[in-house]
C-alpha cells in the first residue's frame, strides 16, 4: 500500500543540543526527523540551522500543533505556514498525531485524546481532507498516550485508528513506546492491539523510554528504550515493511555514543528482518 515510499532506514528526532555530535557521527543516522514548530516562525539562525541539516539528511516533519482532532476546524494560518516548510523540505511522508490540541481558539499545551467514537472518526477525517487542499505529500498518523480515557467510546482504541487510517487513507506512525505505555497503564494485551489495526499501513515507528511516576508509567522521552519495547520494535519489523525507525528522546539527555548504540540495535532489528541493508 505504501510501497512506493522509499526506505530511510534508522533516525532520531533532531535536537539542538547534540548538533556537533550528530555531525561528527553523521554515518551513524540516516536520517532525521524535526518538530515542525521549531521552524514555522524561524529566526535567521533557525534557517540557517534547517538548511545545514538539509544539505546532510533526509529530514521528516513531524507536527504537534495542528490539531487534527479539533471540532472547530483547523488554524488556516498555521497550515499555510506548515504546509510552506514542508513544501520547502520536499520529504516522502511527514507525520501528525491523532489528538486535539487546541479548543474554543486556545492552544492547551497538550496532545489531549479523543473520544473513540464515530463522529470523532468524522472530525478526524474532514480536517485531513483540508490539509490535503495544501499539502499533497504522504501524511502519517500517530498514536498518543493518554493519562484518561475519554468515556462514551464507540469502539477500542485500535479499531478507532483502524477507522480513521481507513477513511482517511493515511499512514501509520507507530509509536511503539506509546503503545507500551498505554496497555502497562490500562492493562490491556499488545497483541490484541496489533490484530486490531492495519498493520499493512505502518510507515515509520516511535521509539524511546520513559518512566514511572506514582505507580504510572510516563511517556517522558527521558529514558533508555526498555526491553519490553524492543521486543515490540522486533515483532513488528518481523511482520512489516517498515520504512523509517526513529529514536525521540526528548530529556535527561545522555551522550550522543548511548544514542548511536540505540540506533545501531533498532538498525540490526532492520538488517536481521532484510528491511534494509
Amino acid at each position: 500500500m505504501f510501497s512506493h515510499l522509499p526506505t530511510l532506514g534508522v533516525g532520531i528526532g533532531f535536537r539542538h543540543p547534540f548538533r556537533s555530535e550528530l555531525f561528527r557521527q553523521q554515518q551513524q543516522v540516516d536520517f532525521l526527523e524535526i518538530v515542525a514548530e521549531h521552524y514555522l516562525d524561524a529566526s535567521f539562525h533557525q534557517e540557517q540551522e534547517l538548511e545545514l541539516l538539509a544539505a546532510h539528511f533526509p529530514i521528516i516533519p513531524h507536527a504537534i500543533g495542528l490539531s487534527l482532532g479539533s471540532a472547530e476546524g483547523l488554524d488556516d494560518l498555521y497550515l499555510r505556514k506548515l504546509a510552506a516548510l514542508i513544501k520547502r523540505l520536499n520529504p516522502p511522508w511527514w507525520s501528525e498525531h491523532i489528538c486535539f490540541t487546541k479548543a474554543g481558539g486556545i492552544d492547551i499545551g497538550h496532545l489531549s485524546p479523543l473520544p473513540h467514537t464515530r463522529e470523532a472518526v468524522d472530525v478526524l477525517c474532514r480536517n485531513i481532507d483540508r490539509v490535503r487542499r495544501y499539502i499533497d505529500v504522504p501524511l502519517i498518523l500517530e498514536n498518543i498516550t493518554y493519562m484518561m480515557a475519554i468515556p462514551g467510546a464507540e469502539m477500542t482504541e485500535a479499531q478507532f485508528i483502524a477507522e480513521v487510517l481507513e477513511r482517511s487513507d493515511c499512514g501509520l506512525l507507530l509509536d511503539v513506546t506509546n503503545l507500551h505505555i498505554n496497555a502497562v497503564n490500562y492493562n490491556y494485551d499488545v497483541r490484541d492491539f496489533f490484530n486490531e489495526l492495519p498493520l499493512e499501513r505502518v510507515v515509520q515507528l516511535h521509539f524511546v523510554g520513559g518512566h514511572w511516576q506514582d505507580g504510572v508509567l510516563i511517556d517522558s522521552h527521558s529514558r533508555s528504550t526498555p526491553s519490553e519495547v524492543w521486543q515490540l520494535i522486533a515483532e513488528v519489523v518481523a511482520s512489516v515493511a517498515v520504512k523509517g525507525i526513529v529514536l525521540e528522546r526528548d530529556e535527561n539527555l545522555p551522550p550522543f555514543s548511548e544514542l548511536v548504540n540505540e540506533l545501531e540495535r533498532a538498525r540490526s532489528i532492520g538488517r536481521q528482518n532484510q528491511r534494509w541493508n
